[in-house]
């Protein structure tokens, strides 16, 4: 049984950094890889960052790559996404999810949390 509670969201300006924070519960965290999708309204969920369970691979959306970065810690069991340099394209409800394979390859998560929103204003 994982539960995820996302943290940090919130209005901020174009350009300013945003720190979201994952917190998970369960022994099991550091054998699952653990992403961040968002939502926007009107459009379907969609993928944003991918860790893998000890934390040496990384995957990113390319509308993120060079951005965001995807972090973990498996002793705090946290996982973490720094977005730089955000825009308004960012404003979406964002999620962590965990899966329960150490790197996802086929895009199903097992757990999700209830999400954080995130709103950047130009």
């Amino acid at each position: 049984q994982v539960q995820l509670v996302e943290s940090g969201g919130g209005l901020v300006q174009a350009g300013d950094s945003l720190r979201l924070s994952c917190a998970a519960s369960g022994r099991a965290f550091s054998s699952y890889a653990m992403g961040w999708f968002r939502q926007a309204p009107g459009k379907e969920r969609e993928f944003v960052a991918q860790i893998s369970s000890g934390g040496g691979r990384k995957d990113y959306a390319d509308s993120v790559k060079g951005r965001f970065t995807i972090s973990r810690d498996n002793v705090k069991r946290t996982v973490n996404l720094k977005m730089r340099f955000p825009n308004p394209e960012d404003t979406a409800v964002y999620y962590c999810a965990a899966s329960a394979r150490a790197w996802e390859v086929k895009g199903k998560y097992d757990y999700w949390g209830q999400g954080t929103q995130v709103t950047v204003s130009s």
